[in-house]
């Protein structure tokens, strides 16, 4: 080796040498440092440490280029066409070591797994799926496909289909989408069925809760074995301030029902399609209207139904 030739200086010619300079060198510092200033400027009035080969091979010094055992490893990123490259193989790696800790990915060349994601054995990944950041995905979990999941805490045998999860909790059996959004601060326990066109934030939702379609649920505390009906909004907030909505175990809130918070639905509660709840609704009761009011009065033990 008697020289290094920098991209730019080559100017249009096609051929160039066999080798390419990674950019790592190991300097004796008594040789280097009184050299450094020997180094002369470029055209492009750039100083390369690259000239001291030439100055080198003057000197009769001893130069020793070492081969790279993998050249993916030292391929050098000067554009965005070589940083995509790059990140491509990248991406490669990560998704091999997942196939080959048991997940499958339908099609790898369409997924999109960050370095710090951890994945269960015999979790599907589906075609056009992103998982970002510290997500932390189960076993047997089926995701996508056109799933994204950032920051996402997934347990077993859940299913995301088409839907995006940021910041949230799922535990086991949970099944969301397709088209939903679960924004930070969502916690859905086990068994809880999130339909097509939903959205939750800030809000926990307790075992085995069903949500149809076409809800809003934030900033909300929802019970056991509630259904949530198609089309519910919680009005959490009045123009100043967020307000926070409690629904008890066992409720039935009924189609496009608006729950203005701050307001609490008990256990067992019923509300009618279309009501509007301004007050507190009992446990067991159940209101209907625009603002909703009681239709009968509350029955011990009484129990909403699911749908």
């Amino acid at each position: 080796m008697t020289g290094v030739l920098e991209a730019p200086d080559r100017g249009g010619a096609t051929e160039g040498p066999a080798e390419i300079n990674s950019g790592q060198y190991c300097f004796r510092a008594a040789w280097l440092w009184p050299r450094l200033a020997a180094i002369p400027k470029s055209a492009s009035g750039e100083y390369y440490l690259t000239s001291l080969v030439p100055i080198a091979v003057q000197e009769g010094a001893a130069l020793l280029p070492v081969p790279a055992a993998d050249p993916d490893e030292v391929q050098g990123i000067n554009d965005r066409d070589q940083l995509a490259q790059a990140e491509a193989l990248l991406r490669q790696r990560i998704n091999r070591r997942h196939l080959l800790a048991g997940v499958t990915l339908v099609d790898p060349a369409t997924t999109y797994i960050d370095a710090d994601v951890a994945i269960g054995r015999d979790t599907v990944i589906e075609p056009n799926t992103h998982l970002k950041a510290a997500t932390v995905v189960g076993e047997g979990c089926r995701l996508g496909p056109n799933s994204v999941l950032r920051e996402a805490t997934v347990g077993d045998r859940c299913r995301i289909e088409a839907s995006t999860v940021e910041e949230a909790t799922l535990e086991e059996d949970v099944d969301v989408g397709p088209y939903s959004h679960l924004r930070p601060g969502t916690y859905l326990c086990v068994g809880v069925h999130i339909g097509n066109f939903a959205e939750v934030k800030s809000a926990r939702l307790g075992r085995g809760v069903k949500m149809g379609h076409f809800s809003y649920i934030g900033d909300a505390e929802v019970g056991d074995e509630t259904n949530i009906g198609a089309g519910t909004i919680t009005c959490n907030f009045d123009g100043r301030e967020k307000h926070r909505t409690v629904i008890g175990r066992g409720a039935f809130i009924g189609s496009d029902t608006m729950l203005v918070a701050p307001v609490t639905v008990g256990d067992g509660a019923r509300t009618g399609a279309g009501s509007v709840v301004t007050r507190d609704v009992p446990p067991g009761a159940s209101v209907v209207g625009a603002p909703a009011r009681a239709v009968r009065p509350p029955q011990a033990g009484q129990r909403g139904e699911k749908a």
